[in-house]
């Protein structure tokens, strides 16, 4: 059962909003990184969401990683492809500018892709897949990271959490969307976790000593060290449950992130340099849009991606379990459950919204201060 104080969503979309003008970010920008921050928390993906609002957005500005004003450049461009430089401005913003480009050149020509370099932290990815699915369109992206993921029969944290994303229309109240990093464990719910005081399960985190650590706060510390690096899906350091799929996968995302932008990679996306001070991010995504009205027509595409998924849910059900869900169906039940409630808050949340406001001067008052 929900015990956080929840916060009305027009009264948090407001704050972040102003919070962001607050740091030099431009009103229209700002708006589409609120709606991307709460998106997540709308599907229950709170690691993406007002958590990181501070920490991945506020401070980066403030420490100069990362520019609040998105100066995208057209680097090449043909009737169905795309290629953006957002020269270290917001990824969210360069994102979304790219998503609008693409549904149009998809429409026009059945499908069009895209990739963007010297970008910054894009928020979920399933935001951008799902941008298309909204508009009766296939949506694909992936993006590097920060170095997290160490290869199989390796211990380095060599590769980013490199999410590969799906959204695809159905006939049903939500979209088919599978949204998850290609390790185990995302780098966010670890930060999450340090910050609810939560112990991270063992194999998730792999030591150069090779053991397996579960305290998410020395956890982070060690991933900044390269001390420790996350398990690819299927685990490791070793294949016997087949991590090589999750490493393989991740591998997919680094080269398309990077080598269809002409970007950087691996460990020149750690954020410092050499010395340790910080430096800029330069990350890559890349983006695909396919319409299927240039394959089968959209309703008989969604008509069959609803039976698939119908089909999967009726199927048996394992002992002790009552149902099966599809991708995209329990983020669904979440926003159901939180649309008349607003977005659960943490402790540690709170205080830094209250930090920002008051830094800010901002004239809000949140239920959980009452």
């Amino acid at each position: 059962m929900e015990t956080r104080p929840y916060v009305p969503w027009k009264l948090m979309n407001d704050f972040l909003i102003d919070a962001f003008v607050g740091y030099g970010v431009p009103r229209e920008d700002a708006a589409i990184c609120a709606d991307v921050l709460l998106e997540s928390d709308r599907r229950g993906i709170e690691s993406h969401g007002c958590n990181r609002f501070k920490p991945i957005y506020i401070d980066r500005i403030v420490r100069g990683t990362l520019l609040p004003v998105t100066d995208l450049e057209v680097v090449r461009e043909t009737p169905t492809t795309l290629v953006m430089d957002a020269h270290d401005g917001m990824g969210m913003v360069a994102s979304y500018h790219m998503m609008e480009k693409l549904i149009e050149k998809a429409r026009t020509y059945g499908m069009a892709g895209g990739a963007i370099r010297n970008s910054t932290h894009y928020g979920i990815a399933g935001y951008w897949a799902t941008m298309a699915s909204k508009e009766g369109l296939l949506g694909m992206t992936g993006t590097n990271a920060r170095p997290s993921i160490a290869p199989t029969f390796g211990v380095d944290n060599m590769m980013g959490t490199n999410p590969l994303t799906f959204a695809l229309p159905t006939d049903e109240e939500f979209p088919f969307c599978i949204d998850c990093a290609t390790s185990i464990v995302q780098r966010g719910k670890i930060e999450y976790d340090a910050r609810e005081g939560i112990d991270v399960p063992a194999g998730m985190v792999v030591a150069r000593d090779g053991s397996t650590p579960t305290d998410a706060k020395a956890i982070l510390d060690m991933l900044v060290e390269g001390t420790a690096a996350l398990a690819p899906l299927g685990g490791g350091p070793g294949d016997e449950m087949c991590g090589y799929k999750g490493y393989g996968y991740a591998a997919v995302v680094e080269i398309l992130s990077a080598a269809l932008a002409g970007g950087q990679f691996m460990k020149a996306l750690n954020g410092t340099d050499a010395d340790g001070n910080p430096e800029m991010y330069h990350l890559g995504h890349f983006f695909f849009v396919v319409d299927p009205e240039a394959f089968v027509g959209l309703d008989s595409f969604r008509k069959t991606a609803g039976d698939i998924c119908r089909a999967l849910r009726a199927s048996a059900k394992a002992p002790g379990h009552d149902r099966i869900y599809t991708a995209g169906e329990k983020e669904w039940l979440v926003w159901q459950e939180r649309k008349d409630k607003g977005v659960p808050v943490g402790e540690a949340v709170q205080k830094e919204i209250i930090e920002v406001r008051d830094k800010l001067g901002l004239p809000y008052t949140f239920p959980f201060e009452q």
